[in-house]
């Protein structure tokens, strides 16, 4: 809008051309907002309030006569006040590049009288009371120009080359190293212990994988003895088994076989050895029957007592086979061949009786002739022991 001004944040606006303001200036001052200019009798001009800064690299000889070489930064500005605003527009409104000039200047000063009062010791080691000194001797002046100086920054102090502050940082470099050797060593000496330890726990471990490995190693071998003679140990137990149970069955068979021979060889040689004893004591019979008969002429009343006592006879046989402990083979049928042998020796007898007795038999009529006792053979019971036999 035409005769409206408004300044930059960072700028004062100057409107000069009239009246004076209130605060007795030839200008009237404005910040933060815009202002009526009347065009052709005000004039319009502007102070930079930004941040600005100046280096500073200036030779200053200290208390100990040593030339230093120190290097700083200040950074400061135009004031925020009117007082400080208009005392940098007297100074600075028509060149304010002047503002780092001479700031430079009034620094420079003040370090070189502070710097000539402090040893290069104190320099070094109290580089922040140094920067701190020069701002509170500065500020005075500073403020008659309307500069407020935000920070100043000692960035280098070199004594050209002569040697002194090497010559201090040697002792310390020397301290430093030294103790960096030591540290070194150490380090190494750790180091080397480290090493063996491990080195010792490595060997350590090695040992006892290696114990580990033959008890390991042992126990398998153990083991595997057990198996291999356990092999030979069970096949001689399955051996010795096997050599009982054919034993045990080789008495067995010859049990059987013993068992068998008496039922087939034994029993029917006693059976035959009883008939011929049978046949032999009939034999024997007639033949004293035959002599004590001889004469009599009782030959037919001893026939007739023969056939009359011929059934007493073959039971009392009969009844003697059966108290007798005789086997025999063919059960019901066999023991009727039996009988039936018995009878037809029976006829037998008659037919001796018959054919050689004469009258001597009639004494014998008239008395009761004996019936001889059959006596059964011994036979033992298959199964007890074997009979000892009679003869």
């Amino acid at each position: 809008m035409f005769g409206w001004h408004v300044p930059a944040p960072d700028e004062a606006m100057l409107v000069s051309g009239r009246k004076k303001s209130d605060d007795g200036l030839p200008f009237r001052i404005v910040t933060g907002h815009g202002a009526f200019v009347m065009p052709v009798l005000s004039r319009v001009s502007a102070l930079t309030l930004a941040m600005q800064e100046a280096e500073v690299a200036e030779e200053c000889v200290t208390k100990q006569g040593i030339t230093l070489l120190c290097r700083s930064v200040i950074a400061f500005k135009v004031g925020d006040d009117h007082e400080s605003i208009a005392n940098a527009a007297r100074r600075f409104l028509e060149d304010q590049d002047h503002m780092s000039v001479l700031t430079g200047r009034i620094f420079a000063g003040h370090l070189r009288s502070i710097i000539g009062s402090m040893t290069v010791e104190e320099i070094i080691r109290e580089r922040q009371r140094l920067a701190e000194v020069v701002l509170d001797s500065s500020k005075p002046e500073m403020e008659k120009i309307g500069l407020v100086v935000d920070s100043l920054q000692i960035q280098s102090i070199d004594d050209r080359g002569s040697g002194y502050i090497a010559a201090l940082a040697a002792p310390h470099q020397a301290a430093v190293q030294r103790d960096a050797q030591i540290a070194q060593a150490q380090a190494e000496q750790a180091s080397a212990q480290a090493h063996q330890e491990s080195l010792r726990n490595q060997a350590e471990y090695e040992r006892q994988t290696e114990v580990t490995k033959a008890g390991y190693k042992a126990e398998v071998d153990r083991a595997q003895a057990q198996a291999a003679q356990a092999g030979p140990l069970a096949q001689a137990e399955s051996q010795n088994a096997v050599l009982q149970a054919q034993a045990e069955l080789a008495v067995r068979n010859a049990e059987l076989r013993e068992k068998e021979l008496i039922a087939t060889v034994q029993k029917p040689a006693e059976a035959e050895a009883y008939r011929i004893r049978t046949i032999a004591e009939a034999e024997a019979l007639r033949t004293r029957i035959q002599a004590e008969a001889t004469g009599t002429g009782q030959g037919i009343a001893l026939q007739r007592m023969l056939v009359e006592k011929m059934p007493e006879i073959i039971s009392a046989a009969a009844s003697q086979l059966a108290n007798a402990n005789v086997t025999v083979l063919n059960g019901a049928d066999g023991m009727g061949q039996l009988l039936a042998g018995f009878a037809s020796q029976a006829g037998q007898l008659m037919r001796i009786v018959q054919d050689g007795l004469g009258p001597a038999l009639g004494e014998m009529a008239t008395s009761q002739v004996a019936v001889p006792e059959v006596v059964a053979p011994a036979v033992v019971d298959p199964e007890g022991p074997p009979p000892s036999g009679r003869g």
